[in-house]
């Protein structure tokens, strides 16, 4: 007997081979860091043709730079989303990486996308028994085509493990608002009748560009060894290749951890960073003097332990990480350069 999830991967195929001789369109939602990574790799504005929200006429600068045709909109006005919303039905795909919002506990951002995205209720006429014609709704919305999404959210969904080894069948279990607001994304978009939405779950990204430097020039502690916690990551570039992936090779409501390989101490790879650029380590606390010198949210994200499986990333994307753990890059870098990224 045919399983639902076979189904779904015999689709991504013939998706995938009708796609290959044509220019895609994609629409993005949160053309940050990452997303200018994917459009910007040799080969895919070949295959693509890219269109990315725009919040401000600087945000729309940086997208022409990277190849993205910006599109006026705002996640937080809903008036601004008519057009994007229209793109976004249109689009053969749509790669959702904006954040959710700073507060509460729900995304008010993806609940007002998805609405944009809906198909609009048209009116027609309708003659009753009585012969008297009068104006009913239509609504078209539920018959749309289902199209090609994916939304990268969080590792943090998991909430401390203790340590254990888990995989995307591990209960959510969310400690902070930060990670349960990624939880009420993933909630929205599994209803979604819209999109043919993959979840892929992000641990800490990390990058050249994008590594703890300030934080080391700043002193700030980390924990002693025996209060330590394992922490899981993935480099920007591995991670928009999986994303790109994911569009042809992701199952629809599939969740996959998109994770390296490393299992890394948080210290350790404080340390690991530290000794790559030529700053001192950082200095080591117990629990209990860590949560006086830090932030709460700091706090809260240095005490959750997890070392995550990339089991499905790999048989089921496909993804061969050109990072496999941090110090690939690490390795790779001269502490004068590397201090001179961060800076730009």
């Amino acid at each position: 007997m045919t399983t639902g999830f076979e189904r779904d991967l015999r689709h991504e195929a013939k998706f995938e081979r009708s796609v290959k001789k044509r220019k895609l369109r994609i629409l993005i939602v949160g053309a940050g860091d990452v997303a200018r990574r994917l459009t910007t790799r040799i080969g895919l504005n070949d295959r693509a043709r890219w269109l990315g929200l725009a919040r401000s006429e600087a945000t729309a600068i940086k997208l022409r730079d990277a190849g993205i045709l910006p599109v006026s909109a705002d996640l937080d006005i809903r008036a601004s989303l008519q057009r994007a919303g229209s793109l976004g039905r249109s689009s053969d795909a749509v790669l959702h990486l904006a954040p959710p919002p700073g507060d509460g506990t729900d995304d008010a951002r993806m609940r007002r996308w998805l609405a944009a995205c809906a198909q609009p209720r048209m009116t027609r006429l309708v003659k009753p028994a009585n012969g008297n014609l009068r104006r009913g709704k239509m609504d078209v919305g539920r018959h749309a085509r289902a199209l090609h999404a994916v939304y990268v959210s969080t590792t943090g969904v998991y909430g401390d493990c203790a340590g254990e080894h888990i995989d995307e069948t591990r209960r959510l279990r969310p400690a902070n608002a930060r990670a349960k607001r990624r939880v009420a994304a993933e909630s929205r978009v599994r209803a979604s009748r819209l999109h043919r939405f993959s979840i892929l779950r992000a641990p800490g990204i990390y990058a050249a560009e994008r590594l703890p430097v300030e934080r080391l020039r700043a002193g700030t502690p980390a924990l002693a060894a025996t209060d330590d916690v394992f922490t899981n990551h993935i480099h920007a570039d591995d991670l928009a290749h999986a994303i790109w992936l994911a569009i042809f090779r992701g199952g629809a409501g599939r969740v996959v951890n998109v994770v390296d390989d490393g299992e890394l101490r948080m210290s350790e790879y404080f340390d690991q960073v530290a000794d790559a650029v030529g700053l001192p380590r950082p200095p080591r606390m117990d629990r209990v003097q860590l949560r006086e010198n830090v932030s709460p949210m700091l706090y809260s994200f240095m005490s959750e332990s997890r070392r995550l499986a990339n089991t499905r990333m790999k048989r089921e994307l496909r993804l061969r990480l050109r990072y496999p753990t941090p110090s690939t890059l690490l390795r790779q870098m001269k502490p004068a350069a590397a201090l001179q990224l961060t800076l730009l």
